[in-house]
């Protein structure tokens, strides 16, 4: 296999992971209400049926990063695979609410796991000057199983009583898939040299990424290591790592402030509020998840280009006037024709665009070596967090706030998110992470 083919074939493979990650977070958007009235729940208990997934991957993302540095990032990729694989079957075939939970939480920890484990991979084995690029792989995956899922719920809604059992079931196939392609890649080279001492081993797999750089990059890495031993052990939250744990914990924050796991999760509800027919919210939420699939493909060809900075600066403008005319809609209840939709649409342009492509691949970037994996679970923990706080809240708030005020929020935030991305956000792009690290203390 070409140099070429091999980098596609391991990065394709750990963004499976974003597939399922994607497919399994959309996917309850079209049960959601069927359970509410299969299983007679209160809004307590549809709050938390549909964010039991998002307290799995608080626990995921919280833990992630110790299987990735103890077991190695291939491994926990591996079990990755198998939590999604029972949680699809667990999930479809649950007759009790209480088990349905305890699936959909094991889905959530693959999630939360995967969100620091594959970002993390592809990192580690892109070459500098198509990083970006790669681990962006990862988030267009992601939206891709966002797609796939809204699609897969529309076409299987009319399967009768029990479509909503078929519509969560789908999803063992592509995990049955990333279970047996990840067993067919090679471990990180950067972990099997700092946590192994493998350097030969590392060294072949180095050569295979990049020939040119192989050498070099092992010299620097030994270096980098030479300089850690003589320090104490590396905590995440020593000073020294203080500014690259900042940059992480606001990006995060600002990517679920934005309302996009609101959105993703409640689509169907939020256009049902507009006036639109349940079979038509369906179908608009697919159209969300296909611009969402087409924008990050241009973010994709172009976050190596222009960077990650230029593109927050553009996203988070649009997201800034999308969220806040989505708002006046609400207030003024205008909903004549497919306003809200449309708008909506452009505000998913918009972050699939920014955020949505850059988040895992800046937070990726922004950490040292002897740190990167609990700084990659920290960021990845803050936004699941986040997105389990908005996405329990949002049925509650917006009944109680009403719509407008809640998407007169998400814009505010953006605002912050634009000055941040302008006054604080260092520049990633086209430079190996040994002096990506340089460039962010410095700044």
């Amino acid at each position: 296999m070409s140099r070429t083919r091999s980098l596609f074939f391991w990065s394709i493979t750990a963004a499976l992971g974003g597939f399922l990650f994607g497919f399994d977070t959309a996917v309850i958007s079209g049960v959601e209400q069927t359970l509410q009235d299969y299983w007679h729940l209160n809004s307590f208990q549809q709050g938390l049926t549909v964010s039991i997934a998002l307290f799995g991957t608080i626990l995921g993302s919280m833990f992630g990063g110790f299987p990735a540095d103890r077991l190695g990032r291939r491994k926990t990729l591996f079990w990755i695979a198998l939590a999604y694989f029972f949680s699809a079957l667990g999930t479809a075939l649950a007759h009790d609410w209480s088990l349905f939970l305890v699936f959909r939480f094991l889905g959530g920890v693959g999630v939360g796991a995967s969100s620091v484990a594959a970002p993390l991979y592809i990192t580690e084995i892109a070459p500098a000057e198509t990083r970006g690029k790669m681990v962006a792989m990862f988030q267009f995956n992601i939206v891709f199983g966002i797609l796939v899922a809204y699609l897969s719920n529309y076409l299987l809604r009319d399967l009768g009583p029990n479509a909503w059992r078929w519509m969560l079931g789908v999803q063992a196939a592509p995990a049955a898939v990333f279970l047996v392609t990840v067993l067919n890649i090679p471990e990180s080279p950067r972990w099997l040299l700092l946590k192994r001492g493998m350097v030969e081993e590392a060294r072949r797999i180095f050569a295979i990424i990049n020939p040119a750089t192989a050498d070099q990059t092992i010299e620097n890495l030994l270096v980098s290591q030479s300089a850690a031993l003589t320090e104490a052990r590396p905590r995440l939250f020593s000073g020294q790592y203080r500014r690259p744990v900042t940059l992480a914990v606001l990006f995060a924050i600002f990517n679920q402030v934005s309302g996009i796991n609101a959105i993703i999760y409640y689509a169907p509800r939020i256009f049902e509020m507009t006036g639109l027919g349940k079979s038509s919210a369906l179908l608009s939420s697919a159209g969300i998840g296909l611009i969402n699939l087409v924008f990050t493909l241009l973010a994709l060809q172009v976050i190596d280009r222009f960077g990650r900075r230029k593109l927050m600066l553009v996203g988070s403008v649009g997201l800034i006037a999308t969220l806040g005319l989505v708002a006046r809609a609400f207030y003024t209840q205008d909903f004549a024709g497919f306003t809200v939709p449309a708008l909506l649409f452009v505000y998913i342009a918009f972050f699939a665009f920014s955020q949505g492509a850059v988040i895992w691949v800046f937070i990726s970037e922004i950490f040292p070596n002897e740190v990167r994996a609990s700084g990659q679970a920290l960021g990845s923990l803050t936004h699941w967090l986040m997105a389990a706080v908005v996405a329990f809240s949002f049925p509650s708030v917006a009944a109680y706030l009403g719509g407008g005020t809640v998407f007169l929020f998400f814009s505010a935030m953006m605002v912050l998110q634009l000055l941040f991305a302008w006054k604080v956000m260092p520049e990633t792009k086209g430079t190996s992470l040994e002096k990506v690290e340089r460039a962010v203390f410095a700044h």
